[in-house]
């Protein structure tokens, strides 16, 4: 859907309070769901409600 908002790294790291680098360990250990879609220039991104849905089913940070 074209104009809808995409999260990256850094907004992901603002949603969960840490640090941008944090998500990127989580995504290369397979702790990110799937990203929604692919930019052009092969970075991964995220709908805001797929990452609220994850992060309120994260242990210990509900």
């Amino acid at each position: 859907m074209p104009g809808r908002e995409l999260w990256s790294y850094v907004e992901i790291a603002r949603h969960i309070n840490v640090r941008a680098e944090t998500v990127r360990n989580y995504k290369r250990h397979g702790l990110l769901p799937e990203p929604d879609r692919v930019d052009a220039a092969g970075h991964p991104r995220w709908y805001p409600e797929t990452i609220q849905d994850w992060a309120r089913a994260r242990p210990g940070h509900r």
